[in-house]
């Protein structure tokens, strides 16, 4: 096919690609622990189903040990073609509180131009941005293809991760697509480059056999609740930056946004500073960052006048590429327990890991990506790094380190994944499906 006629096709099945995506948002495919498996195997289904109808020869569920199934396919590459892996998630975040959503999260309404809710961006663009490059070829493909579309990133990516290692010859690939970050704004063309790790775990402090009355109690009973709050405020200094030994702050050696354009990004209010030391993309992409994700407390709506007996909280530890996520939060759990005030009973359970990534940017498959990009894009790509964390790139650099990892998608930097009123642009749909399907034509026709 000629450029002409992938960006014509491209076009052509807007339309189409914009229902599928509605239809995939409308399932509340929440992979957590304690939200129904239905709907997460109903996506698996749905997934199947529109790999199915754009001509791959191969497509199936594959079980994962303890989590849900991967949905897997494939097309054999013509003589002397390369093979390119197309990765994407099928699972979600939780709403969060539907009063903070202008319209129902998992009732997907398109927008001055863009489709709002969960999932429309992070990550069900990145299966639909697949199918509508694939669809283009009417399943006559320049290069092999594989797909592979897990069910639980967003809780515990790391089982992919061993389902992956057990079974390298399903998705080795000399090049692979990774559909789950974006653009820093909408038409700014970007590769993502860099990638932090990440850990995970639940901190729980207990004082008491039973919580008591604060009236009768209060003052001389320890609080649990009031000794976790002291433990986790003791994780910063008054600057925001991070008091555990051994976690420095990085340098990003790339552009980043401004401090004026993060603070409109990440809608910081008037006259609340910034936490933390360095230039925004140091803080970002390069550094250590912890955060305090849940609570385990009495509501305020449903809070009663009592001592809490035990009080839980789940910490997030975003890790710089180069860093170790299991010393990391080795580290972060010990000052825990240093820290923790008039010798209260800590535990620390349900930990999850996942490495950073940096990437080499040149090679062939680099080179025909910005092609693609400047095609579609009008200008070409620019490096940028990520400070969320894709648990599968580091163990497919581990196994196949000869491959050209890609990583780019229909998301930006305003799409609010994994926040309230998420949405996807659709002009950015289009042209991220037209850069991928650009891509793996010039990929197909490149010297080796």
């Amino acid at each position: 096919m000629t450029p002409d006629e992938i960006e014509g096709a491209i076009a052509a099945g807007l339309p189409q690609a914009v229902e599928d995506l509605k239809r995939l948002v409308s399932i509340p495919s929440v992979a957590f622990p304690g939200y129904p498996e239905e709907p997460v195997r109903a996506a698996a289904a749905v997934t199947e189903g529109l790999l199915r109808s754009i001509g791959l020869p191969h497509v199936q569920q594959i079980p994962v040990e303890g989590s849900f199934p991967v949905v897997y396919a494939e097309a054999l590459a013509p003589p002397g073609a390369p093979t390119v892996l197309l990765y994407a998630h099928y699972d979600v975040q939780p709403a969060g509180d539907p009063a903070l959503w202008r319209t129902p999260a998992f009732e997907p309404t398109e927008i001055n131009g863009s489709i709002y809710g969960r999932g429309a961006a992070d990550d069900k663009s990145g299966i639909i941005s697949h199918v509508a490059a694939l669809r283009a070829f009417q399943g006559r493909f320049p290069v092999g293809i594989k797909v592979i579309v897990e069910g639980q990133e967003e809780y515990a990516g790391e089982r992919l991760e061993s389902f992956i290692e057990q079974n390298p010859e399903l998705v080795r690939a000399d090049a692979i697509i990774v559909a789950d970050t974006g653009n820093p704004r909408v038409g700014d063309p970007s590769v993502t480059t860099s990638l932090r790790g990440m850990g995970a775990f639940t901190v729980e402090v207990r004082t008491l056999r039973e919580s008591l009355h604060s009236g009768s109690f209060g003052g001389a009973a320890p609080d649990a609740l009031a000794a976790l709050i002291r433990m986790l405020t003791a994780l910063h200094d008054d600057h925001g930056d991070i008091r555990v030994p051994g976690l420095p702050r990085g340098v990003f050696l790339g552009t980043g946004p401004s401090e004026d354009e993060f603070r409109a990004t990440a809608g910081v209010l008037d006259g609340v500073s910034l936490v933390g030391s360095g230039s925004p993309a140091d803080r970002l992409w390069a550094s250590y960052a912890i955060t305090v994700t849940g609570l385990d407390v009495p509501t305020v709506s449903g809070a009663i006048n009592a001592v809490q007996a035990v009080a839980r909280a789940r910490v997030t530890v975003r890790v710089p590429p180069a860093g170790d996520p299991k010393t990391t939060v080795d580290a972060v759990v010990d000052f825990l327990r240093q820290v923790a005030p008039w010798g209260v009973r800590v535990n620390f359970s349900d930990y999850v890991l996942g490495a950073g990534y940096l990437a080499d940017s040149g090679g062939v498959a680099r080179a025909a990506l910005n092609r693609a990009m400047e095609r579609a894009f009008g200008r070409p790509p620019r490096d940028v790094g990520s400070g969320g964390s894709i648990p599968l790139v580091s163990t497919l650099v581990k196994l196949f380190p000869a491959a050209s990892i890609l990583m780019f998608g229909a998301e930006d930097d305003d799409a609010a994944i994994h926040a309230p009123n998420e949405r996807v642009n659709i002009e950015e749909l289009r042209r991220t499906a037209t850069a991928e399907a650009l891509f793996l034509q010039e990929y197909g026709s490149a010297t080796f």
